[in-house]
Parts: C-alpha cells; structure tokens; sequence
C-alpha cells in the first residue's frame, strides 16, 4: 500500500474483508520511502485516493523519490497487480518521472469539476458482474483508453475504471464501497496463502 497520503485505511479495510472472503492470510506493507521497495515480497500495490499534488511534493523527486522508484519498480514487474484509485490512476496515467505512463488512458485531473461537484452513481462493472457503487470525489476523468487500456466499469457510455493485464486505474473509490470486488479481485490476481 502506498502510504503517502489519501484514502488508505478504507483501502486496508476493504482488502482485510476480502481477505476473510477468500479465506487467505494478508500482510500489508506501508510504503512510505523508496528504501521500503526491498525490505519485502509485494504481491500486490493499492495507489489510494487522495490529493496528487501532495502525493507527488511528498513522494516525487523533490520529495523522497518513493514515486519515481515505485514507477520504474511496476515497469519492471508488470506481472504485479496493482488497484489504483482516483489520484492513484492520475499518477498511473501521468507518472511525471520521465518514464512512458503506466496505463494508457489519458487523465484529466478533477474532471468532473469541485469538490462541490462530487456525486454517487450506480456504474455498469461487466467484468465484474453487473452494476457497482460508484464514489466520485473531486474525481479525474479518462479523455481517452488507448493500447491495451480495457473499459471495466462505465459511468453511462464513459470510462471510468480500465483494466491492462493485472493492472487496473479507476477514477471513483470502490474502498469507500460496502462492496469488496475490486480488492477481492486484486487479491485473486495476487495468489495468497490459504489459512
């Protein structure tokens, strides 16, 4: 889990409930310094919600270059899951550390507008059967899903969460959901040791 700042204990909640759903056993590691990349096996990466100004003054290059390292770190280890949730699919989309994105949907940041413009909406989930809670918060918005970019869940006719291989970027937040699909599927992907 990166640990710089948003929505993270929501996202530890809801990936404790999924763990109980699938009976496996979860560790989380809180990223919060580049050092902490090595200091243990990542099955899988939570980018939370939050402010993507402030994750990037706190962990880019400027900061404690946590984001940069973690950057290059998935581009070389694509085979990891990752959920990453409104700011964390700005970042996904628009790295900003000199490297390609790292999913390819094009992103506008508060797409939708204020913070006065946030809105709750029943979005159509496909992949994940049927319709799901949609949060949106200030939320950025995909201008558009290009390459191996995959539209998973839709807001009407529009994209909001894509899916790339095991990677997943969604603009609203599933962790402030009762409903725990996103962080079971993140499990699945991710294997995990039965109790």
């Amino acid at each position: 889990m990166v640990m710089l700042q948003g929505a993270r204990h929501a996202h530890i909640a809801a990936l404790e409930n999924a763990a109980r759903h699938l009976k496996v056993s979860l560790e989380i590691i809180e990223l919060r310094a580049p050092e902490e990349l090595t200091t243990g096996q990542l099955d899988a990466i939570v980018f939370p919600g939050g402010e993507s100004t402030t994750m990037r003054l706190t962990g880019g290059i400027e900061g404690n270059g946590l984001l940069p390292t973690l950057f290059s770190w998935l581009r070389t280890n694509r085979d990891c899951p990752v959920l990453a949730t409104c700011a964390g699919a700005i970042l996904m989309a628009d790295p900003q550390d000199g490297g390609p994105p790292l999913v390819n949907g094009e992103i506008n940041r508060n797409g939708y507008g204020s913070q006065a413009e946030s809105f709750q909406a029943e979005l159509q989930t496909p992949e994940f059967g049927g319709t799901f809670p949609g949060v949106f918060i200030r939320a950025p918005r995909f201008k558009s899903v290009a390459g191996d970019g995959i539209g998973i869940a839709y807001n009407q006719d529009e994209v909001v969460a894509i899916r790339e291989g095991c990677w997943i970027a969604a603009t609203f937040h599933p962790e402030l959901t009762d409903d725990i699909r996103f962080h079971t599927w993140l499990l699945a992907q991710a294997g995990g040791d039965s109790e």
